[in-house]
């Protein structure tokens, strides 16, 4: 089976068939540009394999935390005191944690999906918050989820959470005070 990135693909009208070709310029690109992983540890006693597996663990875990921190709007932080840079593996672990517990949940229920799926499914159920000014000199802030889609819903009851995301809030204040 030719690799679809690697597949030149063309029509044949009068005999009414699809073609599918290698694409040797293309494989020869590719091929050029094939390399290698070096990973340097100073653990001696892990074979080959568990070094891959992780550094895999370690790479997933740090997609975890920019997965959990980019909706977040959390801006990248280089850290250079060491408790800052504990800080930041405990959330990355914890997100890692979070979205394997979610995964996992869902293939006990016999779903097989990732966290990227979930997140895509859940991206549309939304927090607003809805400032209105009045005439008196207050404002009224109403801070509320939309309304779950049908989708939202199977997939909070799958994972034991309320599709009530937040309760709607009311909050009132001068505008000279904020």
């Amino acid at each position: 089976m030719v690799s679809p990135e690697l597949a030149l693909l063309k029509y044949n009208k009068q005999g009414r068939e699809l073609i599918c070709e290698q694409d040797r310029e293309g494989m020869q690109k590719a091929e050029i540009l094939d390399g290698s992983y070096l990973l340097k540890t100073d653990r001696d006693d892990l074979s080959a394999d568990e070094i891959w597996r992780i550094y895999m663990t370690l790479t997933r875990a740090e997609a975890a935390f920019r997965s959990m921190k980019s909706p977040l709007s959390e801006r990248p932080i280089f850290h250079q005191i060491e408790r800052r840079v504990e800080t930041h593996i405990f959330l990355c672990v914890l997100a890692y944690h979070l979205l394997v517990a979610i995964e996992n949940t869902l293939l006990d229920k016999g779903i097989h999906t990732s966290w990227w799926t979930v997140r895509q499914t859940l991206k549309t159920h939304q927090v607003c918050t809805i400032v209105l000014p009045t005439t008196n000199g207050k404002v009224l802030t109403i801070r509320k989820a939309s309304k779950p889609e049908s989708e939202h819903i199977e997939l909070y009851k799958l994972l034991g959470i309320s599709s009530e995301i937040i309760p709607p809030r009311k909050t009132w204040f001068s505008k000279n005070k904020k």
